[in-house]
């Protein structure tokens, strides 16, 4: 199984230039999973409300899980992602997971770090494992790691790999 991360200094609130750089970036890579930013198509540091509102997007028919799926399919890859996700009158930091045949599912960021707590709300989704074929995949965002019970309620649902966000 190849894995790759890609890393890059995402132009806060240009979602779709950072979208066309990832999917330039990844027509040249080939792998089974890709694992990109945190918030990477929307950019991190947020300083209002009206950011967030502007820039959250639902999930799976917002611009970024569209074209991330577009872009699996056409790659034939799995992706982990990070967004600002809107859900009804709620924001979550959230990542989704997405496969040749679609999305496969969302994970809202249970851990909010720092100011964090004041546009988001902590995620409700639990931390769960998804089958991509070559492996069981659990996904945390950033400060999920630094509490064991997050990689442990994965390893224990059977995960292989815990990509972080």
């Amino acid at each position: 199984m190849l894995v790759g991360y890609f890393q890059f200094n995402p132009i806060f609130g240009d979602i779709k230039r950072n979208l066309d750089r990832v999917t330039t970036r990844l027509t040249q890579v080939r792998c089974d999973l890709m694992v990109l930013p945190e918030l990477f198509a929307s950019g991190y540091q947020f300083i209002s409300q009206e950011e967030v509102e502007s820039l959250a997007e639902s999930v799976p028919d917002g611009p970024t899980t569209t074209r991330l799926m577009e872009l699996a399919r056409d790659r034939g890859m799995h992706l982990v992602a990070g967004l600002a996700e809107r859900h009804g009158q709620r924001y979550y930091n959230s990542a989704v997971l997405v496969s040749p045949s679609g999305l496969l599912g969302v994970y809202r960021k249970a851990h909010l770090f720092y100011e964090e707590t004041v546009f988001f709300s902590p995620g409700e989704t639990g931390f769960q494992v998804w089958d991509i074929g070559s492996a069981k995949v659990g996904v945390m965002i950033c400060f999920d790691w630094f509490y064991p019970e997050a990689a442990r309620t994965l390893a224990l649902k059977g995960a292989d790999i815990d990509p972080v966000s």
